[in-house]
């Protein structure tokens, strides 16, 4: 599942190349790719006609604010081009829900959703849900093979969380000023769970997924079965930095490929290459040479070094 390493990937990406452009008109190829809040038809109606101002990301989703093309630049012939100077991509407070002009377009892409910027006349890929085209025979295509992920068209001056329901659900993002080493210890204070299933929780923490929490007990040193009621001061304080560092780096390795995770060029994320220890099982630890180990906690595959993390 695309985590916020892969999330901001291709929100920058998106940002780089979708801006300013028109939506000409789309085409939806599986039904229930669109949320139940407005239909197919309902949906690509209301896109056309827009372009995109920008993209965020709010943990794991995609929000795109739209506005109206206008009239004088689509006589002109005008629209955007693939920019060398990427807008911030700095995802949304937690209150940050307000309406738009001309609404907002959401986009969730669950465990196997890639978005891709392609040429119209790109072969159409098997698994491919929804297309958005846009003038200068370009394309924005949802690609789903698992058909979890979802799209929202969120009404002008309608609130975003109203219609995205999921986002109210979200704790701060791990680069936010609310991220604090006091906040993460207040949240785990005498929890009866293991760390790792905690670290999961997007109440929580916005964005951090499996990989990753895999990732950050490693560098702060902590097994993912500890109970996060047996974790001293120490020990959430090394987690707290490890969360920042961790996502970083992977944001700056274009985040990770073991599956399906793609940017919106269609390129591979290359965390996966300098992993600790996700996906690593049976290979020697980077830094002591003990066997990484793998098992399953809270159904999730979790693995570590039993010789670094205690």
């Amino acid at each position: 599942m695309p985590e916020l390493p892969e999330v901001e990937t291709i929100c920058r990406g998106l940002n780089q190349a979708t801006l300013d452009r028109e939506i000409l008109d789309g085409d939806v190829l599986l039904n229930s790719t669109i949320a139940r809040s407005i239909s197919a038809t309902d949906f690509l109606t209301k896109v056309k006609g827009k372009s995109i101002a920008r993209w965020y990301r709010r943990g794991k989703y995609l929000l795109a604010e739209l506005s109206q093309f206008p009239e004088g630049e689509r006589e002109k012939g005008k629209g955007g081009e693939f920019r060398d100077q990427t807008p911030s991509s700095s995802p949304l407070p937690s209150s940050f829900f307000l309406p738009s002009k001309a609404g907002w377009l959401g986009v969730h892409l669950r465990m196997t959703g890639q978005l891709l910027w392609v040429n119209r006349s790109e072969p159409l890929q098997k698994h491919a849900r929804v297309r958005l085209f846009f003038e200068g025979n370009q394309e924005l295509r949802f690609v789903d093979q698992r058909t979890f992920g979802q799209m929202w068209y969120v009404p002008a001056e309608t609130e975003v969380s109203s219609t995205v329901i999921g986002l109210k659900l979200l704790g701060p993002e791990p680069f936010s000023d609310e991220f604090t080493t006091e906040y993460l210890a207040r949240k785990l204070h005498r929890r009866a769970r293991p760390i790792k299933t905690a670290l999961l929780d997007q109440s929580l923490i916005a964005g951090l997924g499996n990989i990753y929490a895999d990732e950050t007990l490693f560098l702060s040193g902590v097994m993912p079965t500890t109970l996060c009621a047996d974790l001293t001061a120490e020990q959430i304080g090394r987690i707290h930095t490890a969360i920042i560092q961790v996502l970083q780096k992977a944001i700056a390795s274009g985040g990770t490929t073991f599956s399906n995770f793609l940017n919106v060029q269609g390129v591979n994320g290359n965390y996966g290459g300098v992993a600790w220890v996700y996906n690593r099982a049976g290979q020697p630890c980077r830094t002591c040479s003990a066997t990484i180990e793998r098992i399953k906690l809270a159904g999730r595959s979790t693995h570590f070094c039993p010789a670094c993390q205690q």
